[in-house]
């Protein structure tokens, strides 16, 4: 039986102003596409822990992760991917890139303009949702 690897990994929604921050990825198999900042857990941390720790490392920043806007399982063709995205706001520090390619923020309408990673297009559109349902962010 061929067991496929899973990867749970845990991604930032961070909100300001009714915009939503995006990254571009820098490397990889999947350079030039866009994603919601985040990163793997780590044995013993916690969803939240690794969001934080994730931020601080790849954004220089420090984030409040509030509740979770949705938990996206997705099959790449090399591994499942589960990947728990949690609502942030920035709490100190300037969201800095140190290892992504480019960043933006964007509004609702914006969010369908870019070529978001396929685990990540669901989440789009739930962020493109929760974004005119909370103009206050």
């Amino acid at each position: 039986m061929n067991v496929r690897k899973h990867i749970e990994v845990v991604a930032a929604i961070i909100c300001h102003d009714n915009r939503v921050f995006a990254t571009q990825r820098g490397y990889g198999e999947w350079k030039g596409w866009w994603e919601f900042p985040g990163g793997k857990i780590e044995k013993e941390e916690s969803p939240q822990q690794a969001l934080r720790r994730e931020i601080k490392e790849e954004l220089n920043a420090d984030i409040a992760v509030g509740e979770l806007l949705t938990t996206v399982e997705y099959d790449y063709p090399k591994f499942h991917l589960t990947m728990h995205c949690f609502l942030c706001k920035v709490t100190s520090g300037k969201l800095t890139l140190l290892e992504h390619e480019a960043a933006k923020w964007l509004t609702s309408d914006e969010l369908d303009n870019l070529k978001w990673l396929p685990a990540d297009i669901e989440v789009a559109q739930l962020v493109k949702k929760y974004i005119s349902n909370h103009a206050d962010m």
